[in-house]
């Protein structure tokens, strides 16, 4: 941590040359401010404060993409998004089923559940502690979407660590009118919307509708797997490997905005169904498992300036249900597996080899729910001030688990050298994988955003959270923003975030990949930031944003001493520093130019080697160009770089890769269509993520691919 605060010092004191300017320019006039604030930092952000707030002055490192910004991408889903933030790689996990992970300046685990989601504003947990499995989200009903490099955990609480994300929905401003579109591609791809947005007297009323469907590329293949070893070790041939990865999917994305006056009611369906597992549940290729998945989240709003002078009010009240369903052979039909007293894998001496004919199989299924109420209030009747409290409550609960299995307690112990295809129920017995559980939050949070001088706002917070099975966390955050001359502000920020263990982590059992470990310390950090916002002219926007932190307690999955599980562990302290430097150039009335370079280097605290998988460098160049009325071309550019291997894994260095994208869109088509074409990986680059050592070649990314879409409105 010493050697990341020294890092940050010194880049300070080369940037003090870029300050000396200061002094002459510190009579800013008010006409300059009104220019800037009218022509240039169009982009708000809500996250980085609770409240709206342009992207210069927030006490924080932010970046916001718009609608409009996504359709000229030509994104797809949110990964896709997300991937153009600096600082920001979504990477499969390497658990198996190539979840997305996002990976903040070299933070993540497994299950990645160190960056907060939210819909709206609302959380919306899983038991993993991140996202729900496999979570892909379309993007045709987004508005915006922010995001916060940095804890969050002052304004959000838990899980605001590395980053936030705040997915914002589109209203019926946003939609104004019907659409209808549709999009076919490689991988038999096809994707069909409708939205619809329009005021109806004193409601406004906004509804989308999104469906998706792919095979995946059959192309991603990988040369051996979990079942390649036990093949090698029971002289069997059980293994799918050399075989592609299983990534199909299908899904439904529907979202209601209804708001009259001072209140707004939002109603969000995500359905997921007949997703594949990628590599297996246990790193073996299985082709026939998937996972289905139904979440409905809903939440109510009241917020107003009218009833007292000088404050604005407002609660939420929220509620979230999902219902998941899944199918695993964890291993293949004719695999020999070394089997303990317990009927799991094991590598002790009194283990026995077994024969699972027809696989080793298992039915989980499950039930979550959550509710919370969040009040707030901003009191701006003191001069130079600004107040926000906050107060709230929050419960989690995962209940109704289901399973039926050919393995485990309950079902073999090992005896038997032969296991079929028969499953037993072991609902409602102390067998199944993961024991009910809950958790209520109570907070309370204060933050002041002060203007002590005139070109200096200081934003102080703090948030006290109350976790029923964890005790109490304090989270603070300061952060000083200076606007140092008329065209650059300066941010020095530090903050604090805290991660409590999730349920999966603490209680999953029975389980022949991962298992809990109640005994589990909290994660937390610190992070130091200093920021740069420069912008020369209207059209030119830069910004250098320096990093350090200290992150303790995080949580991995470690192998056991069996060999044949993994169990949750507070595994490694972390320390990492870095930074991000950032353009955005309008050159041309039709031709914007955007970029950034990213670089950290984080390690682990006690054997100071390179945390693993997380790029060191990236470097991202895109452009929009209207090179005719109505025609535009918007390609895109990624390199990835500088990633290690974990100091025990034998494997080779893991490569670089570059990345080409190319979108064309022609709006108006014939006066009523929007059409686009658009080429991924234009080159078929050998593009690879990292994976477990059991699949040695790394997990393929897709390789080209071309889509085709359309679109009406009316």
């Amino acid at each position: 941590m010493r050697k990341g605060l020294m890092y940050l010092g010194l880049m300070a004191a080369l940037a003090l040359p870029w300050w000396a300017g200061a002094q002459e320019l510190e009579a800013e006039s008010q006409t300059i401010k009104e220019m800037r604030d009218l022509y240039g930092d169009e982009a708000f952000i809500t996250i980085a404060t609770g409240s709206r707030k342009p992207i210069y002055k927030a006490p924080a490192v932010a970046t916001v993409i718009t609608a409009d910004e996504i359709k000229a991408m030509g994104a797809r889903n949110l990964d896709e998004v997300l991937e153009t933030v600096a600082g920001l790689h979504v990477v499969p996990s390497t658990q198996g089923r190539l979840d997305s992970i996002y990976s903040i300046r070299g933070i993540h685990t497994s299950f990645n559940p160190q960056v907060l989601v939210l819909m709206n504003g609302i959380p919306f947990p899983h038991f993993s502690g991140g996202r729900p499995f496999q979570f892909r989200l379309p993007v045709s009903s987004i508005a915006r979407v922010e995001v916060i490099r940095g804890p969050g955990s002052a304004v959000y609480g838990a899980d605001a660590f590395a980053g936030v994300v705040n997915i914002i929905t589109k209203d019926a401003t946003d939609v104004q009118g019907t659409e209808v579109g549709g999009r076919v591609g490689s991988f038999d791809t096809q994707d069909l919307w409708l939205q619809h947005g329009k005021h109806y007297g004193a409601w406004d009323i906004a509804f989308s509708l999104e469906w998706q469907t792919s095979d995946g590329d059959r192309d991603r293949r990988i040369d051996a797997d979990q079942q390649t070893l036990f093949d090698s070790a029971f002289a069997t041939n059980a293994s799918l490997a050399p075989g592609p990865l299983n990534t199909r999917y299908e899904l439904l994305d529907t979202h209601v905005n209804l708001s009259r006056d001072n209140w707004r009611l939002r109603y969000w369906l995500w359905l997921q169904q007949d997703a594949e597992l990628g590599a297996g549940s246990a790193l073996a290729l299985d082709p026939v498992g998937e996972e289905d998945l139904t979440q409905h989240l809903i939440d109510l709003t009241y917020a107003t300036s009218d009833l007292a002078q000088d404050w604005d009010l407002s609660a939420n009240v929220h509620y979230l249900y999902r219902d998941s369903d899944s199918l695993f052979v964890a291993f293949p039909p004719g695999a020999r597996l070394p089997i303990g007293s317990d009927g799991n894998i094991s590598f002790s001496e009194s283990a026995n080899p077994v024969l699972f004919t027809e696989g080793m199989i298992g039915k989980p299924s499950g039930e979550e729910a959550g509710a919370g109420v969040d009040f707030a209030a901003v009191y701006t009747g003191m001069p130079d001030h600004r107040w926000r409290m906050g107060a709230g409550m929050k419960w989690y609960e995962f209940s109704l688990a289901k399973e039926e299995k050919n393995f485990g307690p309950g079902v073999i112990d090992g005896t038997a050298p032969e296991v079929d295809g028969t499953l037993t129920d072991i609902t409602n017995t102390g067998f199944v994988f993961l024991r009910n559980a809950s958790r209520t939050v109570w907070y309370l949070s204060l933050q002041d955003e002060w203007q002590f001088a005139r070109n200096w706002e200081l934003t102080a917070g703090v948030r006290y959270d109350h976790y029923s099975d964890f005790g109490d966390t304090v989270n603070p955050r300061l952060a000083l923003v200076w606007a140092t001359r008329h065209d650059l502000t300066t941010k020095i920020l530090y903050g604090r975030a805290f991660r409590a263990p999730s349920f999966i982590e603490q209680f999953s059992t029975n389980n022949p990949v991962a298992l809990g470990n109640p005994d589990l310390n909290p994660e937390t950090i610190d992070t130091f930031e200093v920021a740069f916002a420069y912008r020369p002219t209207f059209d030119l926007q830069t910004s250098l944003s320096l990093f350090a932190y200290r992150a303790r307690d995080l949580i991995e999955f470690m192998p056991d001493a069996s060999g044949g599980t993994r169990t949750a562990r507070n595994a490694r302290d972390q320390d990492g520093h870095g930074f991000e430097f950032e353009a955005d150039w309008r050159l041309l009335e039709t031709l914007r130019l955007r970029g950034h370079y990213a670089w950290q280097r984080s390690e682990d605290v006690d054997s100071k080697q390179r945390i693993p998988d997380a790029p060191g460098q990236k470097i991202y160049l895109a452009a929009n160009w209207e090179f005719l009325p109505d025609w535009s071309i918007c390609p895109q550019y990624r390199w990835l770089g500088s990633r290690k291997r974990a100091a025990d894994d034998p494997r080779g260095p893991i490569g670089n890769y570059s990345l080409v994208d190319v979108t064309f869109r022609r709006n108006q088509a014939f006066g009523m269509f929007d059409v686009a074409l658009a080429v991924r990986n234009l080159f078929d680059e050998d593009a690879r993520e990292p994976s477990n050592p059991v699949i040695p070649g790394d997990y393929p990314l897709e390789g080209r691919q071309v889509w085709a879409e359309i679109s009406y409105r009316f």
